[in-house]
């Protein structure tokens, strides 16, 4: 089978040919049919002085299960976090990371709906917004943004999409944004809440934007800092939300978000965008649009 794999300089990959792995006792083995490329699993490889192994979400047909995987069967079309190896034909899934893909939905927009919607979910959740409030979600346009802007504005909030460039104003008005501003421009009012997803300076930047007693919600991978005194002045606060930690510690919480999830799907209220879908042997090319932030929802690739 093909798979890519990372070279330990830098960004650069190759793709080799290699045998097929197989099922462990709580694992299953996917034919994968769509991979979904994340910025925080790129931003690893420019930090990393070895060869690390390729994470992803993948989704794909059931070859194999282990002996204590229960509740999936081969040709079952699955989806999930693979943390080895995902940039491959054929991958590994713990039975604790996978979920099934209902009857109706592609492949494609699975991976751009559960694992980034999770992620959108849960930081809205954690903002605590209220009817009639302004969300301000930054990286609008991207796989987490996209689907955050949807979930905003079924709560009946004010959103504004805030976006590193304004030929991407079209596409996040389109997914119901109120509002369109770039980064430099901020919203045009100060906002009850931010949804923060670019990290760097952009964090101090997203604190400002907000009116007293306003909050902020992480959830990026880019760090950055906060001024104390911003929190003060205005009674502003700040929190982290990682979905990883609902996945372990909550699961059954965790279990009701993807099912609200693809309710919207199947409702049409909820619409995962993909951007663009790359052959293996363009792993590459897709990491470079997502660290230049041009893409418009999901960049996957296809095995």
């Amino acid at each position: 089978m093909k798979r890519v794999r990372h070279l330990g300089v830098g960004r650069e990959l190759t793709i080799d040919d290699v045998a097929t792995p197989r099922a462990g006792a709580t694992q299953l083995l996917i034919s994968v049919e769509a991979v979904g490329v994340t910025l925080p699993a790129v931003r690893r490889l420019d930090a990393s002085t070895e060869p690390l192994p390729l994470a992803g979400e993948v989704c794909g047909t059931v070859l194999e299960i282990g002996s204590e995987v229960t509740g999936f069967g081969v040709g079952d079309l699955v989806t999930g976090l693979c943390f080895a190896d995902a940039y491959a034909e054929q991958a590994v899934l713990e039975r604790a990371f996978a979920s099934a893909v209902p009857s109706g939905a592609t492949a494609a927009d699975a991976i751009a709906l559960v694992r980034s919607g999770l992620v959108a979910r849960g930081a809205l959740e954690a903002a605590t917004p209220s009817a009639g409030e302004s969300i301000a979600v930054t990286a609008a346009a991207s796989g987490v943004g996209h689907i955050a802007v949807q979930l905003a504005k079924a709560l009946g909030a004010n959103v504004i999409g805030a976006v590193s460039s304004s030929s991407k104003a079209d596409f996040v008005k389109g997914l119901g944004a109120d509002a369109v501003c770039t980064y430099d421009e901020g919203p045009p009012a100060p906002v009850d809440a931010v949804l923060e997803g670019v990290g760097g300076e952009q964090v101090g930047r997203s604190i400002k934007w907000l009116a007293p007693c306003g909050r902020l919600v992480f959830y990026g991978s880019g760090g950055g800092s906060i001024n104390a005194f911003d929190l003060l002045d205005g009674n502003r606060s700040a929190v982290g939300f990682q979905v990883a930690r609902v996945a372990r510690e909550q699961p059954e919480r965790y279990a009701a978000w993807r099912d609200d999830l693809w309710r919207g799907y199947f409702a049409r209220t909820l619409v995962p965008m993909v951007d663009r879908v790359y052959p293996l042997g363009e792993a590459a090319a897709a990491h470079e649009r997502l660290l230049a932030r041009a893409n418009r929802g999901k960049v996957v690739l296809a095995p």
